[in-house]
């Protein structure tokens, strides 16, 4: 089984004045929960914001395999112990999917050292997400290109590191273009960041949407996982 936590700040969704509370009306991370959740080989849990340490804890990370965040306006309100927790068992060898927003959550700009900025307008533009690199396991079951019919605009330049992968182009009606779906490794763990997924879109009940994240959770499950790779082990030599 692979053990998927599906993290979610789960702010906009309780507002009713915001659409979210509407289009996911039992918060983004449930949403998630629920298509990850039919697959046999699965396992879900969730967490948020809400939860003691955000949900977050050294056992939490011990027994998840692969974790999916997604974040927007409370960024800040997750403890940097919270964050470095993330960070340090990614680098150990669990995988992390990171979606739309997460791209300014601290784990997420903890492991990539960078402003993570990007343009961005909401203005319900359609995004036409292309595949541009198909032999990419994340990529497998989507055809040459899927359509959203609206989503918040993301725009180049994306201040992040060069990319193992570029899986996903992003085209927008508004003329703008994105490297929508980005891969990573540090030390011993797989990152994926893809990027459609604004609250107030029903972009998580997407068919393709839905495949890309379940492909990436697969693709990001540890082959190997430590406990000390942020440690400098001092050995003796092996010729005496």
């Amino acid at each position: 089984m692979i053990r998927v936590l599906v993290w979610n700040e789960y702010i906009h969704e309780k507002d009713p004045n915001n659409a979210s509370s509407t289009v996911y009306p039992h918060g983004i991370h449930n949403a998630i929960a629920g298509f990850l959740g039919k697959e046999e080989d699965i396992e879900v849990t969730t967490a948020t914001l809400d939860d003691e340490n955000c949900g977050i804890t050294d056992e939490v990370l011990k027994n998840t395999d692969v974790i999916i965040w997604w974040g927007h306006c409370g960024h800040d309100r997750v403890p940097d112990v919270v964050a470095q927790k993330v960070h340090e068992a990614v680098l150990n060898g669990m995988g992390a999917v990171f979606l739309h927003s997460a791209h300014k959550s601290k784990p997420f700009m903890r492991l990539m050292g960078t402003s993570c900025s990007l343009i961005w307008r909401e203005s319900g533009d359609t995004e036409r997400v292309w595949v541009s690199k198909p032999s990419h396991p994340i990529a497998a079951g989507i055809d040459t290109c899927f359509e959203l019919e609206a989503d918040e605009t993301y725009g180049e330049p994306f201040g992040i590191p060069n990319p193992d992968d570029i899986v996903f182009m992003g085209w927008y009606s508004g003329g703008e273009v994105f490297r929508s779906g980005v891969t990573f490794t540090r030390d011993n763990g797989r990152i994926f960041y893809f990027q459609p997924g604004h609250e107030t879109f029903p972009t998580f009940y997407d068919p393709n949407v839905q495949r890309v994240i379940l492909n990436a959770v697969r693709w990001a499950k540890p082959d190997v996982r430590t406990e000390n790779v942020m440690d400098c082990p001092n050995p003796p030599s092996r010729n005496k």
